[in-house]
């Protein structure tokens, strides 16, 4: 056999051929160990955005990315095991009330969740801001929560995917993030690494959304889930829209006192449908047969909360973090509010101090906005339309710097909106 070189590998992407499965595991494999040069991954990498992978190749890619670590092992759970991801958005604190609805339904949920970065928030960074909750389990620990409460949020260890971890760092400042084969890679080989039987994908679009044009979103969409079946995970993906915030919270506390709402009975009615959705759709995938709307109204899936956030340190009953200081941004004109931009709330959350620049940044758990109004709502010149949260007044000029132009308000109101654009399944596309 001839022998491989980063070169030829570079090379060959370049002109546009097809990297052989040989090729891939070599790359991988010396890019893990550090064999392989950052500068010359780098040129790999965008040889990829431009070129794109065949199906074949983006396969054997990311079965490459799983095998440069461990595998979990969720065989001695005792139930079937479904997870969801979703690709990010604003005010989306779906997986909290999420989890515990589904394993209130008798399904466990092992998810390996991340951090926020730019105007997307994260999973871990809201739970954070419960005292003493902790996202570090070992394996061990992780499968025994999964057995004894049902389902578990935690940050992915260092052993699982370390290609993935070393890429992803070197995607972000090489402006090699946008390609749908290595966004399908990065989470698909996490997901299958995870262990899980069967996964629902939350493609979000809009913009808010990392892709927000549909089209894109349903490539990516169709592109995981059959990388899912590929590796024998049963997948299924929701379109859901980000083209407005989720819910009326964006943040870290803010919206883990929305999540709880939500799981007592209440909340914002897109939140509650959105979550339903996914929900409903996991519990089909794991073979389940119980009503996740009868698992929330029964208060079930409120204990599975309790008993999650209990699991890894964290106080159920204890008070969140609040703000010191709210400052209220009130409508200019009367009218219908039309449209309230995702994106622009997002960056203005970022910018009081929700999200971060780069993955080492910290984060506040008190900053974040609130609407006071949502598209549809009729407002006078002085309704109040949001309340942003402060723990640092400094940050408030370039916050609402970033809501210029984020609120629409006209004459008309604005078409209903939908929530639930698709659904992608690994046989057929299907109208939700």
């Amino acid at each position: 056999m001839a022998t491989i070189t980063v070169l030829d590998v570079i090379r060959t992407k370049r002109d546009g051929g097809e990297l052989t499965d040989a090729q891939i595991d070599w790359f991988i494999t010396g890019f893990t160990d550090r064999r392989v040069a950052d500068e010359q991954a780098a040129a790999l990498l965008m040889a990829i955005v431009w070129r794109g992978m065949s199906p074949r190749e983006l396969a054997s890619w990311t079965a490459a990315m799983i095998a440069s670590g461990e595998r979990l092992d969720l065989s001695s759970v005792g139930r079937a095991t479904c997870d969801k991801h979703s690709t990010g958005g604003v005010g989306d604190k779906v997986s909290l009330p999420l989890c515990p609805i589904v394993a209130a339904c008798g399904v466990a949920v092992p998810q390996l969740s991340g951090r926020g970065l730019g105007h997307t928030g994260g999973t871990l960074d809201k739970l954070e801001s419960i005292p003493g909750w902790s996202p570090q389990l070992s394996n061990d620990r992780f499968v025994a929560q999964l057995r004894g409460v049902g389902a578990v949020i935690a940050a992915a260890g260092d052993d699982l995917v370390p290609a993935d971890r070393r890429m992803y760092s070197l995607r972000d400042v090489t402006g090699t993030v946008e390609s749908i084969p290595l966004i399908a890679s990065s989470i698909m080989s996490k997901k299958i690494a995870e262990g899980t039987d069967a996964l629902v994908l939350d493609v979000k679009v809009g913009s808010g959304a990392f892709l927000p044009r549909i089209d894109s979103a349903r490539e990516l969409a169709r592109t995981m889930v059959g990388l899912g079946t590929a590796h024998d995970v049963r997948c299924s993906a929701l379109i859901t829209d980000m083209d407005q915030p989720l819910g009326f919270a964006v943040g870290n506390a803010v919206e883990v006192t929305e999540s709880i709402e939500v799981l007592m009975g209440g909340g914002p009615a897109d939140v509650v449908e959105v979550t339903l959705a996914l929900a409903r759709r996991m519990v089909e995938l794991a073979n389940g047969t119980a009503d996740p709307a009868e698992a929330l109204a029964s208060g079930a899936a409120m204990d599975r909360w309790n008993d999650m956030i209990s699991a890894q340190g964290g106080d159920p009953a204890a008070a969140l973090p609040r703000a010191t200081e709210i400052e209220t941004m009130t409508a200019t004109t009367g009218g219908h509010v039309r449209r309230i931009d995702a994106r622009k709330v997002g960056e203005a959350a970022w910018r009081l101090g929700a999200g971060r620049a780069r993955k080492q940044d910290d984060v506040s758990a008190i900053a974040g906005i609130v609407l006071r109004a949502v598209a549809g709502d009729r407002v006078s010149a002085g309704t109040p339309l949001l309340d942003l949260h402060l723990d640092d007044p400094t940050r408030l000029a370039g916050a609402l710097d970033a809501l210029d132009g984020a609120i629409e308000i006209g004459d008309e109101p604005p078409r209903p909106r939908t929530m639930i654009h698709d659904r992608i399944d690994a046989e057929r596309t299907a109208p939700p």
